[in-house]
């Protein structure tokens, strides 16, 4: 465009803005991006806008589909706003990117939006502010050199060389052993991928269980409260906690020492008391019936019928063993007179 025609152009643009001309950014470039008949506007929230100013391109996989319209920042935050207009025909996901680019390393800057892995349903909108978390820019070439010129002002070669230096004398001789430990590595690696699933059921049921404990902290407190008393009466009892324990590990070096000693005779006993329990167990129901009729003999049960009224005769005829002597009754003292 020669000095002519730009003459022109500011000249037109100077009639049709009126008193609303601000400066040479409100002039459009040539050759931007065409917007049609409908455009749309768009927004987006930057930490950091660079350089950026008004009418610098807005692109779509290198495409300009747009341009910057306006850069501010407003009083209630730190972020810089960034406001476009789109060509109404260009349609991006309603969660789309932004980020400030630059065409080449001392090009100028533009806005490039674009399309995540997992596109939205809806479409972007007019009127759409894209957030702050969804928005970035390139590193500047100045920080770039910045950190180019600490790596090589030693900043990390003289790093770089002390670890390469002590990486290879410690693995110089010890290549079997390295080479072990990357097998088990694997070994280990894989036994964690196959069991994936326990690992992720595990932490979720720590999960679960840390919601458990986090909903019941007043109980949990109330309880720690409660066991301080009784964790200090264990700590003024502590020695005769420690010598009941010792004499119950006595007591218990004993009683195994015992049955060692006596297990031929336990056994023993064991044995000979075996056809006893046998009987017993063959038994059965007459055990207990035979011991019900000891307790009443000889008025057992049996002979309630034969019972007329509410006394009973009962005569007993007793002999006395053989050999028995039987010592005759004492007669009674003669009555003295006088007395």
């Amino acid at each position: 465009m020669t000095r002519k025609a730009l003459a022109l152009a500011l000249a037109a643009a100077t009639l049709a803005s009126g008193c609303g001309f601000t400066g040479l950014q409100d002039l459009p470039l040539p050759g931007g991006a065409d917007l049609g008949d409908h455009p749309y506007t768009v927004r987006a929230r930057f930490g950091d806008v660079l350089n950026l100013v008004p009418q610098s391109a807005v692109k779509v996989n290198d495409v300009a589909v747009g341009r910057v319209t306006e850069v501010s920042l407003p009083g209630d935050d730190w972020t810089a706003v960034v406001t476009m207009q789109v060509n109404g025909d260009v349609r991006l996901p309603s969660n789309a990117h932004a980020n400030v680019r630059q065409s080449s390393l001392l090009g100028e800057k533009f806005v490039e939006l674009s399309a995540p892995g997992n596109t939205g349903t809806g479409r972007l909108a007019d009127g759409a502010v894209i957030p702050i978390s969804r928005t970035g820019r390139n590193p500047e070439v100045e920080e770039v050199f910045g950190a180019l010129s600490m790596l090589l002002n030693g900043g990390g070669i003289a790093q770089i060389n002390t670890i390469t230096t002590e990486l290879n004398r410690a693995l110089d001789g010890n290549e079997p052993e390295i080479r072990s430990l990357l097998h088990q590595a694997e070994r280990l690696v894989g036994a964690l991928d196959a069991n994936r699933e326990g690992i992720i059921d595990a932490i979720d049921g720590l999960n679960r269980l840390s919601a458990t404990l986090r909903a019941r902290d007043e109980q949990i407190e109330v309880a720690l409260t409660d066991l301080e008393p009784g964790l200090k009466v264990l700590e003024e009892q502590r020695g005769a906690l420690v010598q009941m324990l010792t004499s119950l590990d006595e007591l218990s070096k004993v009683a195994v020492t015992t049955m060692n000693q006596s297990k031929e005779d336990l056994i023993a006993d064991l044995e000979a008391l075996e056809p006893t329990l046998r009987k017993l167990s063959d038994a059965g129901t007459d055990l207990p019936n035979a011991l019900e009729v000891l307790l009443t003999y000889p008025f057992t049960d049996a002979v309630l019928p034969a019972i007329k009224g509410d006394y009973l005769n009962v005569y007993l005829t007793v002999t006395a063993k053989p050999g028995t002597t039987i010592v005759p009754p004492i007669a009674p003292l003669p009555a003295v007179q006088g007395d």
